[in-house]
């Protein structure tokens, strides 16, 4: 049985159990049971075969997370079509350029806007349904019935996933069946190792959108297991959607992590007082036993906070919480250390699209933090040069969509060349350490990992938006920072920084632009990385000034 079919078999025996809801704050949240949910992938299955598509065509998948969206995936994969979701939000002009290169015979829109924007930037577009007319003939519920899957082979396409594209143009990866059959295998292996295996459902909540890699995955793994997704539907409400759906766990990035600590420590800082004091002191206690440095009275401070101030803390993010998941970009140890201190382990993820999201998983039971756990099972993994993560396993890609040169750049010698910079302890529990092509490379010949000095910075500077170093080719590193924030701040962080790093790894120069980097400015990726090419191409002229600086710390 693939996981597909295991999907249906277990939507078939949770007719009348709700699957999935949308949070919809100040009502009542919108809910799916199996026998709904079958229902709406029947009627979407239906639209697609009139629709002319056949196994093995795509169509593409254009709309923000909600349930109809999950019907409507499991739909094309049950076709045997292949589903290429993009992410909503990305321009429409990189939309178009991936729409052409995935060459869908149908795209499905989640509303008008969506739909007007694509025929705008692409004249040519085939066939552009809205979700109201895919959906529109829903036949009323019925007790659940059989539905099958087409035939799939494991080397069958399933779906296109485009990567962010970073310092170029995004390519299509490719997974298989065979790809989501192990991946989902490792997944709900996990959980049920996190959450146990009774007929109790998970509550889980969610909120990144599903075109990612690391999102579908949480979605399909959800659907292979007993539990109750609840989908966000306004991110300006995030707080009140995740009180409401009191989640067991929830995956993140690191960046709603670290809001999450910053506003933590802030309330208690402006609240002043005993509490802030006993808090400083139960934290910085806590940071001594992680170092094995304990003093006599770090338990008493950590014993008070754990009465007084702890369990008010976990309340307020969510009472039922059992760990956070975070993955997508390595994650502060502070930051990782800060909810372990409140009780709430945080289990991390490493992986990228083309490993079908997964290479490593925390395993609940032995966390290590600034550790990414251990390679999944089946899945090898090693350093290569310049520490470069080398991985092979049924988890990987067979190859990026009509790009053969560039398949062939990441995959040779039997082993996936992921450009990611680790390494791994004795105990087979890998850390990330940088990207690749992102380094920095001095004249002095010195190479510089940037990502972990930005994070330092960024975490220091209390209203920075975004850090992102330069300096290829020059003498010395400089800082371009966005965000409100005053130019004596920032030179006393750096000066901070500084004193604890080596001469060719020291910022010498900054520049604040007061506008942060977005995705509709073109300077960050759909998931939130920053285009360090395009950056650094739209501030040349500020980039220049610094480096002709010979006196002025800032800019």
């Amino acid at each position: 049985m693939n996981f597909l079919e295991n999907i249906f078999l277990r939507l078939n025996h949770a007719a009348g159990r709700v699957i999935l809801a949308e949070a919809h704050a100040g009502g009542s949240p919108l809910t799916a049971t199996g026998t709904n949910l079958l229902a709406q992938i029947a009627t979407a299955r239906a639209f697609l075969r009139t629709s002319g598509l056949a196994k093995g065509d795509r169509c593409a998948l254009v709309a923000p997370n909600s349930i109809r969206w999950a019907a409507l995936d499991l739909a094309i994969l049950a076709e045997g079509i292949i589903a290429v979701p993009l992410y909503a939000r990305q321009a429409p002009g990189e939309l178009a350029a991936m729409l052409r290169d995935a060459g869908p015979g149908l795209i499905c829109c989640g509303d008008a806007a969506l739909r007007d924007s694509i025929a705008s930037a692409w004249p040519g577009a085939p066939g552009l349904a809205l979700f109201d007319e895919i959906f529109a003939a829903i036949p009323a519920p019925t007790p659940a019935v059989a539905a099958t899957p087409v035939a799939l082979a494991p080397q069958d396409a399933a779906a296109i996933l485009y990567t962010s594209g970073t310092s170029g143009e995004a390519k299509g990866v490719v997974i298989t069946v065979g790809n989501l059959d192990h991946m989902l295998s490792c997944t709900t292996a996990r959980l049920d190792q996190l959450m146990g295996r009774g007929d109790v459902p998970d509550r889980v909540f969610h909120y990144l959108p599903f075109c990612f890699a690391g999102s579908w995955i949480l979605l399909l793994s959800c659907l292979s297991r007993t539990s109750v997704l609840t989908l966000s539907m306004d991110l300006t409400k995030l707080a009140d959607e995740m009180r409401g759906a009191a989640p067991d766990y929830f995956l993140n990035v690191p960046a709603l992590l670290e809001r999450i600590r910053t506003g933590v420590e802030d309330n208690l800082r402006k609240r002043g007082g005993a509490i802030a004091n006993i808090f400083d002191r139960a934290k910085a206690a806590w940071l001594r036993l992680d170092a094995k440095m304990p003093r006599p009275w770090d338990f008493l401070w950590l014993g008070l906070a754990g009465t007084l101030i702890f369990p008010s803390i976990r309340k307020r993010l969510g009472p039922n919480l059992r760990a956070l998941i975070c993955g997508s970009a390595p994650l502060a140890r502070e930051t990782q250390l800060f909810f372990m201190m409140l009780g709430i382990p945080v289990l991390q993820v490493y992986g990228l699209t083309e490993t079908t999201a997964i290479c490593t998983m925390d395993d609940p039971r032995h966390i290590e933090p600034g550790r990414v756990g251990p390679a999944v099972p089946s899945v090898e993994m090693k350093t290569g040069e310049n520490s470069e993560i080398l991985v092979r396993g049924p988890n990987i890609f067979p190859g990026y969509w009509n790009r053969p040169a560039q398949t062939a750049q990441v995959l040779y010698d039997g082993w996936f060349h992921t450009g990611d910079q680790g390494d791994v302890d004795a105990n087979g529990k890998w850390r990330i350490t940088g990207r690749l092509k992102n380094l920095v490379i001095l004249n002095s010949g010195h190479n510089i990992a940037p990502e972990p000095i930005e994070e330092e910075l960024l975490r220091a500077l209390r209203g920075a938006q975004q850090v992102m170093l330069v300096g290829n080719g020059r003498s010395f590193l400089a800082a371009i920072i966005t965000g409100e924030i005053t130019h004596e701040e920032i030179e006393s962080q750096i000066e901070r920084l500084n004193a604890t790093l080596p001469h060719y790894r020291k910022i010498r120069r900054f520049h604040v632009e007061p506008q942060p980097f977005t995705i509709e400015n073109g300077l960050l990726t759909a998931n939130g990385k920053l285009k360090r090419d395009a950056i650094a191409a739209r501030f040349a002229a500020e980039i220049a000034r610094m480096y002709a600086k010979t006196e002025q710390p800032g800019s």
